[in-house]
């Protein structure tokens, strides 16, 4: 690997400080911040000024916002995004930590589409594809991506005289439990399946986000009963809420907090 160059370093910095706060900074702030000389601030916010990087506030003398070319250029990596290709990618690393199925899902209609998978090495795992589709209200990435949309929006999708199917005997199938159940998902922000969708499988799921915040797609770790436990589910709910705010941080979401 080459040598970093200290300005470009420096430069990157006072931007990646527009990050925290309420978004603006003067070059005393900067200074504080950075513990760099005044004359080195001077000349890297001119510079930065000039190419648009970042512009003066309007009204506040001396301070400044980030300009219109970060954001050209987060479109431009947004753009370029593919979210198949991020999920096969952040499901690998997390199937490898628990050598468990692992799959990355979006939700279209009432159903769920596979668009990621990476297999457990163990003999017993679960069969399935990416590009399958499943009933929703069946699957923890389902019930999790369901439960993040608006309440109008559910309600259009599943009304209360849905006629949901069931896949197991422990399939959700009145919408009112499935509402009961979504909103319980809510207040965690995980979901949890036991057998719902295949009678062998227990699955729990973490929601997925863009840039925007917004869910758009989940992530599930699938376990066959024989090696589910309330210990390994709580591994498993960590694990995949870490992968899902991984997944969300190649999308470009930054989490508060």
């Amino acid at each position: 690997m080459g040598r970093l160059v200290p300005a470009v370093t420096r430069a990157l910095d006072i931007l990646e400080l527009f990050l925290d706060g309420d978004g603006t900074l003067s070059a005393p702030d900067i200074v504080r911040k950075l513990q760099l000389p005044r004359t080195t601030v001077h000349e890297l916010v001119t510079t930065l000024a000039a190419r648009s990087y970042i512009v003066p506030v309007p009204g506040q003398p001396g301070r400044y916002r980030l300009g219109v070319r970060p954001y050209q250029l987060g479109s431009r990596y947004a753009e370029q995004l593919d979210l198949a290709a991020e999920g096969q990618q952040v499901a690998r690393s997390v199937a490898e930590t628990c050598d468990e199925t692992v799959h990355v899902a979006i939700l279209e209609g009432t159903d769920v589409i596979y668009i990621a998978k990476v297999d457990s090495t163990h003999a017993v795992r679960m069969v399935s594809a990416a590009g399958r589709r499943l009933p929703a209200h069946c699957t923890s990435v389902g019930k999790m991506l369901l439960a993040s949309l608006p309440e109008s929006e559910l309600s259009s999708r599943i009304p209360d005289s849905a006629e949901l199917i069931a896949m197991t005997p422990n399939s959700i199938t009145e919408p009112g439990a499935l509402r009961e159940a979504l909103a319980h998902i809510r207040e965690r922000g995980l979901a949890v399946e036991s057998r719902e969708s295949n009678p062998d499988v227990s699955c729990v799921a973490a929601p997925v986000r863009d840039r925007t915040g917004r869910v758009v797609a989940a992530l599930s770790i699938s376990v066959p009963m024989i090696r589910w436990s309330d210990e390994r589910r709580d591994e498993l709910e960590q694990l995949a809420a870490k992968g899902a705010s991984e997944l969300s941080e190649r999308l470009g979401h930054r989490s508060v907090g």
